[in-house]
């Protein structure tokens, strides 16, 4: 039997594969990619070409990347990957996304334009269940659509999903900090996305998070449902506490708010989950500013990797956070829609739940936990020299 461990680098090395497939099979093309925003304007149903017209004979496949923002630098780096891979692969690829994290209108426009205007397919970080009637609009025209990063909640709404599995990337920094602890009692600050709304990515990171610490969660899309006290069973196991569940938005000026609001309530937080990097260095500015020692009387853990948050465990900020590969998702999201424009067969889920094709994960730590089996761990270093942003 393949064990956790095995398997996590058994699907880093298929995912690499599939990159490697798309960079050797593809030719040089003059693509054009298009820059999109929310608040762009659809053209007309009259005026735009029927679905089954996206990709006429000798007429390059169109396909729309639309991530939640154009800020954060995982992001970016989504679309560096998918501007990279429609110019090896002669896509005209239109690239938009939401003003903001929460802006479910804006992805909704970018998803009507893309029908308008007959695409091939479309890649979407989905903002929440908000977007999934126009999602399936879209599969009802003929598009397909890849979710990339963020599964959709149910899964089917989408035709495949490329991403991390994010509850192993919440379970085995939650298994670190428990490895970490030695029976410590645990003090937890939570700093997520929204605290409002069901959000794939943030539920299953969070809840991830504790169950990777032994920490019953009853209902895994509900992040208020594990109790506020009680013991956590990895490693030494151990009491816990959970002081607050914050609402950050996913950016650094956030996590500083929600780590104060967190420390006004208990000073004696030790271990701070934070949903994204960015998020993780405004929970440390707010830590710092408290007279904490990071990394001796509070572990920070996260999860994304990319360089400046790797960069941040390499410099003791961050104790750990699970790496991700955004570029990869992105350039295997627009290689698969060109196949399929082109007749090709639709790829096939890889993960362990069957739900998803399973694009890695890597734990990255200076200070590794032998309570760690959800992912591979490796150094700083290596994380940085497989970083993105």
């Amino acid at each position: 039997m393949i064990n956790r461990l095995t398997r996590g680098r058994t699907l880093t090395a298929i995912a690499v594969a599939g990159v490697a497939s798309v960079t050797l099979a593809a030719c040089s093309s003059g693509t054009s990619s298009e820059e999109s925003s929310a608040a762009s304007e659809a053209p007309a149903a009259s005026e735009a070409p029927a679905a089954s017209e996206a990709a006429p004979e000798g007429g390059a496949v169109a396909v729309s990347l639309i991530t939640k923002d154009s800020t954060n630098p995982f992001f970016v780096a989504m679309q560096k990957g998918a501007k990279e891979a429609a110019d090896a692969n002669g896509v005209d690829l239109t690239v938009g996304s939401g003003k903001e994290e929460g802006d479910d209108a804006g992805q909704i426009e970018l998803i009507e334009n893309a029908i308008a205007q007959g695409q091939a397919g479309i890649l979407i970080t989905p903002m929440s269940v908000n977007v999934n009637d126009s999602i399936a609009k879209a599969r009802e025209a003929g598009l397909y659509v890849i979710a990339l990063d963020t599964p959709t909640d149910p899964p089917d709404v989408v035709d495949i999903t490329f991403a991390t599995d994010n509850c192993l990337a919440g379970e085995a920094i939650g298994q670190w900090a428990a490895g970490k602890l030695g029976g410590e009692k645990a003090t937890i600050a939570e700093l997520v996305i929204f605290n409002d709304r069901v959000v794939s990515v943030d539920y299953c990171r969070a809840n991830g998070f504790l169950q990777g610490m032994g920490i019953d969660v009853p209902t895994l899309e509900d992040m208020s449902s594990p109790a506020a006290t009680g013991t956590y069973s990895t490693g030494a196991g151990g009491d816990y506490e959970i002081v607050c569940l914050e609402a950050t938005g996913a950016n650094e000026a956030g996590g500083k708010t929600g780590m104060e609001n967190c420390l006004a309530k208990n000073p004696d937080i030790n271990v701070v989950y934070t949903i994204n990097e960015p998020t993780a260095f405004g929970a440390i500015s707010a830590l710092e500013a408290a007279g904490k020692t990071i990394g001796t009387d509070v572990y920070v853990v996260s999860v994304d990797g990319g360089l400046a948050g790797v960069q941040g465990v390499q410099a003791g900020q961050i104790q750990a956070t699970s790496q991700q590969y955004p570029l990869r998702m992105a350039s295997l999201g627009v290689e698969a829609i060109k196949t399929i424009a082109d007749g090709g067969a639709a790829p096939e889920n890889t993960s362990a739940n069957g739900q998803f094709f399973d694009t890695g994960v890597t734990l990255c730590t200076e200070d590794p936990q032998d309570t760690v089996t959800a992912a591979p761990q490796e150094s700083a270093q290596y994380c940085i020299d497989n970083a993105w942003g």
